[in-house]
């Protein structure tokens, strides 16, 4: 009996002390804040990976996890979590109305208020992922650029000069065709490549640049106006330059085509850029030339964001990170981590690495930019456009015709 008495007092502070000690491991484990990261960059993992340990770095209770998702899927994929309660914590968005979307369905944080974003980025390249009442729903990330590989071995043997019109960008073209090259290495197969690198990327030398693509937007101006029309005419110009059998010319054939010397030139975006590092000439960039009388401006589009999860668990250690990427360490950091040809937008001079990058860049000094043609409010006319395009380049019709069926759709 005095045993028991003399024991029931321990058994009691026992019972009182192992919640303590359970907590206490429960805290210590909780002080490591993980993240996750959603993507469609699924080439990106290394590099963001880089980016991400550099971080850690000056934020070591908190780890993030890139996941990114096949980028056919990611919005499909993006938008089941994002119903179901499962979203990442940070994540890519896309600009204009796709990436307006999920913020109006509450999934996107409101980002106006993160420090050094309203202030370090200029106004143009804030707009792809700002609402019409200036709300920010995103930080901008990487652009990415179109212009015109060339072959500067082949140029230099032939005694050719980068072309400062498209009068003259065509006269090369046949006078390589002439010497027996194929000019261009673009192909159809794939269509979407046809649009978005060629096409978007000489439109704005034939209808200017943002302010005057709103006025095509709200019908201001038609979509067959001279301007368009030219600009159609432009890709029926080009055609006869382009491979044998062009029509089933896939993407990857284009790329293998320039890569392997059998195309002089390549109209493609920025992003090819690394395909070429190890390439066996010396290869350059030019900006696709604006027809005489016009003044050449250049594709720089705006490609990714990221954002947060407005239900995240973690909303501080989120928009910490989105706040260190608004500064100039956060965005040199990160440009010494993008894929090669994805350039950063934020106001800082940085300096990149890759020579080829800087010349993408350089390609920009001086001229107009704008993003590609009809991703701010005219979405809904990239398939009819991109056949149209297509038909016009096969001579299945003129620049007229392709010009009117999309105008027909407005």
């Amino acid at each position: 009996m005095k045993r028991l008495h003399v024991l029931l007092p321990m058994l009691l502070l026992l019972c009182v002390l192992l919640p303590v000690s359970a907590q206490g491991s429960k805290a210590e484990a909780s002080d490591e804040v993980v993240l996750t990261m959603g993507s469609w960059r699924t080439d990106d993992v290394e590099q963001m990976n880089r980016l991400l340990a550099a971080y850690k770095k000056l934020a070591p209770e908190v780890t993030i996890k890139f996941q990114p998702t096949n980028p056919p899927d990611y919005n499909a994929t993006l938008r089941l979590q994002l119903d179901s309660g499962t979203g990442p914590d940070l994540m890519y968005a896309r600009s204009y109305a796709a990436g307006q979307e999920l913020f109006n369905a509450g999934y996107f944080a409101d980002c106006t208020d993160i420090p050094g974003l309203m202030d370090n980025f200029s106004a143009s390249n804030l707009a792809p992922w700002q609402m019409s009442d200036g709300t920010m729903f995103a930080v901008p990330f990487a652009a990415v650029s179109h212009a015109v590989y060339y072959n500067k071995d082949i140029f230099e043997k032939e005694g050719l000069a980068v072309p400062n019109d498209w009068e003259s960008f065509l006269s090369l073209c046949n006078t390589l065709e002439n010497r027996g090259y194929t000019p261009l290495a673009n192909g159809l197969a794939d269509e979407w490549d046809i649009l978005e690198t060629f096409f978007f990327g000489l439109l704005p030398n034939y209808i200017g640049g943002a302010d005057m693509r709103v006025k095509y937007e709200n019908g201001e101006l038609p979509l067959n106006d001279k301007n368009f029309v030219a600009a159609y005419q432009a890709m029926a110009d080009v055609a006869r330059y382009c491979p044998d059998g062009f029509e089933s010319v896939t993407y990857n054939d284009s790329q293998v085509l320039f890569n392997s010397q059998k195309a002089v030139m390549f109209v493609d975006g920025s992003w090819t850029a690394g395909v070429y590092k190890d390439a066996s000439f010396e290869w350059g960039l030019f900006a696709i030339p604006a027809p005489k009388g016009k003044n050449t401006a250049i594709c720089f589009h705006p490609d990714m964001a990221i954002t947060m999860n407005r239900e995240t668990e973690y909303p501080e250690e989120a928009k910490a990170f989105l706040a260190w990427l608004c500064t100039e360490e956060g965005a040199t950091t990160a440009s010494q981590n993008l894929p090669s040809g994805y350039f950063p937008m934020i106001d800082f001079p940085i300096k990149l690495e890759d020579p080829h990058a800087n010349e993408f860049l350089s390609l920009n000094a001086g001229k107009e930019t704008d993003a590609r043609f009809v991703w701010p409010k005219l979405m809904n006319l990239y398939s009819p456009m991109n056949q149209a395009v297509i038909k016009v380049m096969k001579g299945d019709i003129t620049a007229k015709q392709a010009a009117d069926s999309v105008s027909a759709l407005m």
